[in-house]
């Protein structure tokens, strides 16, 4: 099977996020498990140079945008036995950062039409395009109006995949005459409340839509998740799929991972022992190990939880002798607080400001339990990550937490959960794996069936090779 995935992002060339770990890992397993999956990203003059260097020039044409034709080259490379190519304008894409421009309708607009021109030079047919989020929702519309009848385009199936549902591409009607330039009597396709979607033109024009969890696939019909788009997503309900991310195995792995203090394993835990006594002295933290160490490791916004976190996280030191680490950055009003936390509670908690890949890896390994209280949450990878390390996650029953952890109430699960969005509930659960934590033996086994999990990019790949499967069989 011939399968191009279209991605904004894609380690280890360019990221920001959460998409770039999916694009940086997905398409390789699918490579390993037989089929003939190529990414496409655009060449972001944030590339490191020594990538630059292993880059082959293939040939360069224009590309329609809305009214005018704009510069397209054309590069290739190969990496892990995977192929990349790369769309190339220096005026769109060679900037500081990845996003947050003016012109970024007019930006991923011409990189989804250039996706499609340029299919022909590269001599490749994909069975399956796989586009990923707003900036590459336009491929499947393009393709639909423009390039559907073409007789070398003829039976391209689509997949449109939402990472998260909140971020659709939503513009004035401007930006279509000025960068879309879908023809007039065709706008309904992107039309919403009044404004231009390009999230909704790939529900409405790609032939199947899956999400990152099969939980999120359920929730994002209903209006309290969907951002507005749940009366689309019910019309399609036929469409939508749920498929859960998985992480990399062999990065995310404590026997082999050389930035812990301490490697360890599933049959010989006694390094995370180590770890969390060195974390302790990094952090300025007591170091005992008969003291719980809570962590965090998350973006600091609204929907990752923090608000229930200010309202019940000071009773919880008050009351529970339990140590707390946290580690990122985010809205002001979160990193004020857990300043104040530190101040309030030295060699107790530590707020470390940022995002630290060593450091959240240590703190993975060297924690004892992993909060994650999330009001909305796609697929999430840190609880994963999490689990991988015997660090047992306490999560709220939402999206992908919903699908990975499990309480371990009945003896057979790998966490802790609490379903309502209440302060009482997260303090609960949290309570629940504090008492926990004091029976040795059991948090032996629940580590141990933490670290048994399955959440392998192997399990997630065949799931997609199934989708894929299907729908070419769909008219």
């Amino acid at each position: 099977m011939r399968i191009l995935y279209c991605a904004s992002e894609a380690n280890p060339f360019c990221g920001s996020g959460g998409l770039a770990d999916v694009a940086g890992s997905l398409p390789h397993t699918l490579c390993r498990k037989g089929q003939d999956c190529r990414i496409v990203v655009p060449l972001y003059g944030t590339i490191p140079q020594d990538l630059k260097n292993q880059m082959n020039f293939i040939t360069n044409f224009t590309v329609p945008v809305a009214w005018r034709h704009q510069y397209c080259g054309l590069f290739w490379a190969r990496w892990n036995d995977c192929t990349y190519y790369f769309i190339d304008n220096e005026y769109y894409f060679k900037r500081a950062t990845l996003y947050g421009h003016y012109d970024d309708a007019e930006r991923f607009a011409f990189f989804s039409r250039a996706i499609l021109e340029m299919l022909p030079y590269i001599d490749f047919h994909p069975d399956m395009i796989h586009c990923n989020d707003w900036q590459t929702a336009l491929v499947p519309v393009y393709y639909y109006l423009f390039y559907s009848h073409r007789p070398w385009y003829y039976n391209i199936k689509s997949l449109f995949t939402i990472h998260n549902i909140q971020y659709q591409g939503e513009y004035g009607w401007e930006v279509n005459t000025e960068c879309v330039g879908i023809p007039a009597s065709e706008t309904k396709i992107l039309e919403m409340n009044g404004k231009l979607n390009m999230m909704k033109g790939a529900i409405e024009t790609s032939t199947r839509v899956s999400t990152v969890s099969p939980s999120y696939a359920a929730e994002i019909k209903d209006p309290w998740y969907s951002y507005g788009l749940h009366d689309e997503l019910n019309l399609r309900h036929y469409k939508l799929c749920g498929i859960k991310n998985g992480i990399d195995v062999v990065s995310y792995n404590p026997e082999t991972d050389y930035q812990l203090y301490r490697n360890y394993s599933k049959d010989d835990m006694s390094g995370k022992g180590e770890c969390k006594r060195a974390l302790q002295e990094r952090l300025c933290l007591e170091q005992r190990w008969d003291i719980p160490m809570v962590a965090m490791v998350t973006r600091l916004v609204a929907h990752k939880g923090l608000d229930l976190v200010r309202m019940g996280h000071e009773e919880l030191m008050d009351t529970e002798n339990m140590q707390f680490v946290i580690l990122g950055s985010g809205d002001k009003e979160y990193e004020d607080y857990f300043n104040y936390m530190q101040a309030k509670y030295p060699g107790r908690l530590c707020f470390c400001h940022g995002f630290v890949p060593e450091l959240a890896r240590k703190i993975y390994s060297g924690a004892d339990i992993f909060l994650m209280p999330s009001k909305q949450e796609p697929c999430g990878l840190s609880q994963m990550i999490a689990l991988r390390y015997g660090t047992i996650p306490v999560v709220r029953e939402v999206g992908g937490l919903k699908d990975s952890v499990f309480d371990s109430a009945d003896n057979y699960g790998n966490g802790f959960t609490f379903k309502n969005y209440y302060t009482a509930d997260m303090q609960l659960a949290v309570r629940r794996a504090l008492w926990g934590i004091q029976d040795d033996a059991g948090w032996h086994q629940l580590m141990w069936r933490a670290m048994m999990s399955d959440n392998s990019w192997d399990r997630s790949a065949q799931d997609y090779i199934n989708v894929y499967n299907d729908t070419l069989n769909w008219s």
